[in-house]
């Protein structure tokens, strides 16, 4: 696969790297309309520096790893399967509803292998999870718990053209809870508040956030989110069931333990998600391309990101008007 990057930025570096480990893949142009960060990233992975308008106009690229700001997504995606080409986009698709089922209808036109960047379904803990729920270890499963929180919170400036937390952090945590729990989502109920930085609640937004799920059957999530946790990233998952549990726990760079006579002591998680989820990034790119080469759906695609999308909606105006909201009412 002959793949063009772009966005040159912090994630896309990230993706830059998964590729360059891959050995069906080569990086064969980036792109970034601030041109020094593509002749970098260029440099450092010995590729040519491109325009997206080249990207998508010529033959030798056959694959677009969107990976730019989050409002250039949806532009970029319709281009690209305009194009003809294969498609890797980083979530979301765009910040609303009526610009994701534009893009959605962009590709059922014009359909591409399109591949969304939901990278926690490739970590290998939760695809374990995952396996043993479908494999009913645990029997029926009954709730789910998610937990999520990053080490520090953004800068404010960053959050008010992100989204809002529910749209740019619990997301991940949307898409992974639909996922496991494989069953329409029914109901949505969310609280938040602003405790780490005042800044944030300034900016319009929250920075610490519990939502429950509930499913047409009644099962339930509980997802909790915080943009601080002075000891590294926290992400766990727990999925209780009739006949156990299951538990994914937060990775270290050794797990080692000491123990003495004082007590046990263990090392911190992985500072942040770029340690976190490296091997989920290298396995993304393992799955877009085999998904290309046979014809058949991404682990994660576009629907998903629409459907994430108004899971978060519904978080957002259950916070906003203080009630549990039907999710068949989000359109």
């Amino acid at each position: 696969m002959r793949l063009a990057l772009i966005g040159a930025g912090r994630i896309g570096k990230v993706h830059a790297q998964a590729i360059a480990g891959h050995r069906d893949v080569q990086l064969a142009a980036v792109a970034d309309h601030h041109r020094p960060a593509a002749e970098a990233l260029a440099v450092e992975h010995g590729c040519p520096v491109m325009t997206s308008e080249e990207v998508f106009s010529t033959d030798t690229i056959d694959a677009v790893l969107i990976a730019s700001s989050t409002p250039t997504h949806a532009d970029y995606l319709e281009q690209a399967a305009r194009a003809g080409k294969a498609i890797l986009c980083e979530k979301p698709i765009a910040l609303d509803l009526p610009r994701t089922r534009d893009a959605l209808r962009v590709l059922s036109s014009h359909p591409v292998t399109c591949a969304l960047g939901f990278n926690r379904r490739h970590d290998p803990q939760f695809a374990a999870l995952k396996q043993a729920i479908n494999e009913g270890r645990i029997g029926r499963l009954e709730t789910l718990t998610i937990i999520s929180r990053d080490p520090a919170p953004p800068p404010a400036e960053y959050v008010g053209a992100s989204g809002g937390l529910f749209r740019d952090m619990m997301i991940h945590d949307f898409d992974m809870a639909r996922w496991l729990l494989d069953e329409p989502i029914a109901h949505v109920h969310g609280e938040g508040s602003c405790l780490i930085d005042p800044a944030i609640g300034e900016a319009g937004d929250i920075d610490t956030a519990m939502v429950t799920l509930t499913t047409v059957s009644g099962r339930l999530c509980h997802i909790g989110n915080s943009r601080r946790a002075c000891y590294g990233y926290d992400q766990r998952i727990e999925a209780f069931g009739s006949a156990g549990m299951l538990q994914a726990q937060n990775e270290s760079d050794t797990r080692l333990r000491f123990t003495s006579e004082t007590g046990q002591v263990e090392e911190k998680p992985k500072w942040f998600f770029l340690e976190r989820y490296a091997e989920a990034y290298r396995r993304e790119i393992d799955d877009f391309v085999d998904a290309w080469r046979q014809q058949r759906a991404p682990l994660a695609g576009a629907h998903d990101g629409l459907e994430a999308l108004r899971l978060a909606e519904a978080a957002e105006r259950s916070l906003r008007e203080g009630r549990r909201i039907a999710l068949d009412s989000i359109h």
